[in-house]
């Protein structure tokens, strides 16, 4: 029996971020979770290596692959649209959940417990590097901001803006040491990084 799990994860190339916006290029949910991956990474290396911690980084990387692996199902909501007001906001984590259970369903019985843990990430485990995968989720969209307004795409300055404010109020150390330390290169091109 062929299980289809895998072949709907490559849809991931097909599911466009930023809908309402005037992109100067397309950036999809595969492309946005690989990012992601590699910032969470960092980011709790940053919290084993200057903060003392004792935290899973391969873990982090992999729950961020996976983190909006349910768009493939659910489209990408645009943020305006899926924080307009909590009712709206608890129907789409209703929907994310049923189309998280309709991914899980595809895969052979001995992998949906795994699965189950990394795709809705309510393991143990997960729920201290669940802030390091929504900090890198930020940062992403932060960096996309960053990208567009190289491009004079002034479209995405008020949307800077509101991401930036809302990694500071997210109070992580480590979120202010990427900031420090690694952000400002993206606002480089490529012979200034050498």
């Amino acid at each position: 029996m062929p299980y289809h799990f895998y072949a709907m994860m490559s849809r991931m190339k097909y599911i466009n971020r930023w809908g309402l916006m005037n992109n100067t290029k397309n950036e999809n949910i595969s492309e946005h979770s690989q990012q992601v991956a590699i910032i969470a990474h960092c980011l709790v290396l940053i919290h084993n290596k200057r903060f003392g911690g004792h935290l899973d980084a391969e873990r982090a990387a992999v729950l961020a692959i996976f983190h909006d692996s349910t768009e493939i199902i659910t489209g990408d909501m645009p943020t305006p649209i899926k924080y307009f007001n909590p009712q709206i906001n608890e129907a789409y984590k209703k929907i994310e959940n049923v189309a998280a259970d309709k991914l899980i369903s595809m895969l052979p019985e001995d992998f949906k417990e795994d699965f189950e843990e990394i795709i809705k990430a309510n393991g143990e485990q997960d729920k201290e590097l669940k802030k390091y995968v929504k900090a890198a989720d930020k940062f992403s969209a932060l960096i996309k901001c960053i990208e567009e307004l190289r491009m004079g795409n002034d479209e995405f300055i008020k949307a800077k803006d509101t991401i930036e404010a809302s990694l500071k109020n997210m109070n992580l150390p480590e979120a202010e040491v990427f900031e420090k330390e690694f952000l400002p290169s993206f606002s480089l091109a490529l012979d200034e990084q050498e």
